[in-house]
């Protein structure tokens, strides 16, 4: 919470695009989809209710409260829309994003490339059909397995020839069992609202068994193949 509001001294900010991996991912979440867009629709028609869904109940206040001083201000001027309308859709993205226990980054430039899966995810729910969703995340699951199979496959071929040929084989080995492994776990470990950069969390927690048990059971590999030389 501190952190947000270290973010947020000063009035509005228009930070850079920041961040990598999953804290970037959240934060171009919020370039305009959904929550800004809604955002927009609550001042434009002057209901506070419709961004509610998107704050923890023990948060609706502090968002009530920040929509009123949005209304008051916004009819003074176009300047004073402007900053009063972001000073809103920084509050409100910040709030919702310390509910799931992720830090606020800012808010990023709409029209930033959020891959593939995002959109297709939006889609499904849009359409009804989650087809092109399943094919889309199957396509990747199946190429990735495909490429760190066939690589670890080669490499064991010629890992009993000499030290680097087993050193080879490690080297694809390992990375072939973390891929599979995160996938499987990620599918497995339910994400719940309020946890997804925990959960995020949740599955950093998994995450640091698996990069442990990975290791273990190329070691034993290790160990085995020792014991036979």
């Amino acid at each position: 919470m501190s952190r947000g509001r270290d973010r947020q001294r000063g009035g509005v900010r228009h930070d850079p695009v920041a961040g990598d991996g999953r804290e970037r991912l959240g934060a171009l979440r919020w370039a305009g989809r959904p929550v800004v867009s809604l955002a927009r629709q609550a001042l434009a028609k002057g209901d506070v209710k419709i961004v509610l869904p998107w704050v923890s109940a023990e948060k609706e206040g502090e968002i009530r409260k920040a929509f009123d001083l949005t209304m008051a201000v916004r009819g003074k001027g176009e300047k004073e829309k402007e900053l009063a309308d972001m000073y809103f859709f920084e509050t409100l993205v910040r709030v919702h994003r310390e509910g799931e226990g992720a830090p606020y980054t800012g808010l990023k430039p709409a029209g930033l490339d959020l891959g593939p899966a995002i959109p297709a995810a939006d889609k499904a729910l849009e359409s009804g059909d989650p087809g092109p969703l399943l094919k889309l995340i199957n396509d990747k699951i199946h190429d990735g397995i495909h490429k760190y199979y066939m690589a670890a496959k080669e490499k064991k071929a010629h890992a009993g020839e000499s030290v680097e040929a087993g050193r080879a084989y490690v080297n694809a080995y390992v990375p072939y069992l973390h891929f599979v492994e995160r996938i499987y776990l990620d599918a497995s470990t339910p994400v719940a609202h309020g946890a997804e950069e925990g959960a995020h969390d949740v599955r950093a927690k998994p995450g640091r068994q698996r990069s442990t048990s990975t290791e273990l059971h190329a070691c034993g590999l290790r160990s085995r193949r020792r014991s036979s030389a």
